[in-house]
């Protein structure tokens, strides 16, 4: 019997790195089992050995965890109802088609791959769809169109065979309510004769996943819409063993930002942004893609855009915290069609969770990626930086594209057109003034700067733009940026005035050309 308690797993295989879409999977599975204060599985299903690819899952363990989505049971975290790997649960499987096989829902077929392939292609001449079931399961060679002899004598040859459920041999409506979906109806008639049990005596994605979900007493399946069409079969499998089926969710697709289809990698490549959560080196090539992590992203900013990403709370609301999100989340309120991916929505929510932390609690970061770059700065200069240039970037990273932040700006820094358009002849006579100014300014602070600057203005009688632009290219070299009046409090008088000096002169170099 199904538990009462919810209990919900993502399961996946370890044939390549976690796609985002995989994330969200494994997200809306943790968000409803926290919403009803229930347990969240991790289960590695690599029952696929040819598809098999080494780091996998140790990928899947690590992205999981960067993202902040914590394992009740699972590999590593344990638990009540292990193994929770698939390749070391073959004695549950080999018990189970026992089962199947005594009570006559599944058979043995011993044709060959190339008998297949002929049956496939007599079909294709007649303009028709082969397909292994009560139709043509008579011609095949199966246990159940050879006698007990031929059986027998087959099997004491060790002859390959695979293990096939038998579908109903009148077609019947498989009705189902999905808890996105509502009432899904589908005929058996469609569905084949699916393999259980594959030649190297392995399990199917179709059995395994069965009989895990019913042993580890899951209660509500939530994946993605790509299974919808084999949940007619899973349903009669759980009939055939006897057993309560879970509740089903089938997710929306994550679509690709323009055009038809879902979100691939070949996307991302074309595109210039991520689809994996952490960076992934191939096995293989040695090929890397970046992820969301390397590519400058907040994880709790990547699972809020993933939460929106086909789930709509109801109102206007669209930053929530991981907590938040558990309160708020239901799979009523899941959409039924495909969720667009958009790169410029992936950017705006790391920006409000940039501009939504304390500089302070950002310093370490910006510290340690000043630190890759060969730059040393303390907590002091971190935190004024961080305060001049949140709320003009999208993610940490790219701040040290001022270089101005970090030394003074050389001939080639300083942008020639607004030089030419802003830098009059008088300009170096009120850089002059400014100078003398700024040796008055007691203390040197960003209010008291820019309070002595207006006076001085005042005073000369001239505007803002006469003299403010082109101190900010004596200083920056570029004509935007934050406030010159905190970038001077975070230089210092002395620093301020050495480039104020520097300045002036290497902007004359360029306009004597």
């Amino acid at each position: 019997m199904i538990s009462k308690n919810v209990r919900v797993r993502f399961a996946p295989s370890p044939t390549g790195p976690l796609h985002m879409g995989g994330v969200r999977t494994a997200l809306y599975n943790y968000l409803f089992a926290k919403s009803k204060g229930g347990k969240f599985l991790l289960r590695i299903e690599d029952t696929d050995q040819t598809r098999y690819v080494e780091g996998a899952e140790e990928y899947v363990r690590e992205a999981l965890e960067w993202c902040g989505i914590e394992i009740d049971e699972g590999v590593v975290a344990g638990g009540d109802f292990g193994p929770y790997r698939q390749s070391e649960r073959n004695s549950f499987y080999r018990e189970a088609v026992e089962k199947l096989l005594e009570s006559g829902h599944a058979y043995m077929a011993f044709d060959t791959p190339e008998e297949l392939d002929i049956m496939r292609k007599e079909a294709e001449g007649k303009k028709e769809v082969f397909q292994y079931d009560a139709k043509t399961r008579g011609g095949c060679k199966n246990s159940l169109s050879l006698n007990a002899d031929e059986v027998e004598e087959l099997i004491e040859s060790e002859a390959q065979y695979i293990i096939r459920f038998m579908t109903p041999d009148e077609a019947e409506d498989i009705v189902f309510t999905d808890e996105i979906r509502g009432e899904v109806c589908i005929s058996s008639a469609v569905v084949d004769d699916k393999v259980l049990v594959k030649a190297d005596g392995l399990p199917t994605y179709h059995l395994a996943n069965v009989v895990d979900d019913h042993a580890m007493e899951i209660s509500h399946v939530i994946r993605g819409e790509e299974w919808l069409p084999s949940a007619p079969l899973h349903i009669m499998l759980y009939r055939a063993f006897g057993w309560d089926s879970p509740k089903f969710a089938h997710l929306p697709l994550i679509l690709k930002p323009t055009g038809n289809g879902k979100l691939s990698k070949r996307d991302g490549d074309a595109g210039g942004f991520p689809v994996f959560p952490t960076e992934w080196e191939d096995p293989e090539t040695g090929k890397i893609s970046i992820g969301y992590r390397e590519a400058g992203y907040i994880p709790q900013a990547f699972l809020n855009m993933l939460l929106m990403l086909g789930w709509n709370p109801g109102d206007e609301r669209e930053i929530f915290s991981l907590e938040e999100a558990a309160q708020a989340f239901t799979l009523d309120r899941v959409v039924k069609s495909g969720a667009r991916f958009s790169p410029d929505k992936a950017k705006w929510f790391n920006e409000q969770y940039l501009r939504s932390q304390s500089p302070a609690s950002l310093a370490n970061d910006f510290i340690e990626l000043a630190s890759e770059r060969g730059l040393n700065i303390n907590s002091t200069e971190a935190i004024s930086i961080l305060k001049m240039m949140l709320e003009r970037v999208s993610f940490l990273h790219e701040i040290f594209e001022a270089k101005w932040l970090f030394e003074a700006p050389k001939y080639n820094d300083f942008n020639a057109k607004m030089v030419r358009k802003k830098w009059k002849a008088e300009t170096p006579l009120y850089m002059a003034d400014l100078k003398e100014m700024f040796l008055s300014i007691s203390p040197f602070e960003a209010e008291e700067i820019e309070s002595k600057f207006k006076a001085h203005l005042e005073e000369k009688e001239l505007g803002f733009g006469q003299v403010l632009l082109p101190l900010r290219l004596a200083l920056t070299g570029e004509g935007g940026g934050p406030s010159m009046f905190d970038f001077a409090e975070y230089l210092g008088r002395e620093k301020t005035i050495s480039r104020l000096e520097s300045g002036v002169l290497e902007i004359a170099k360029l306009k004597a050309e």
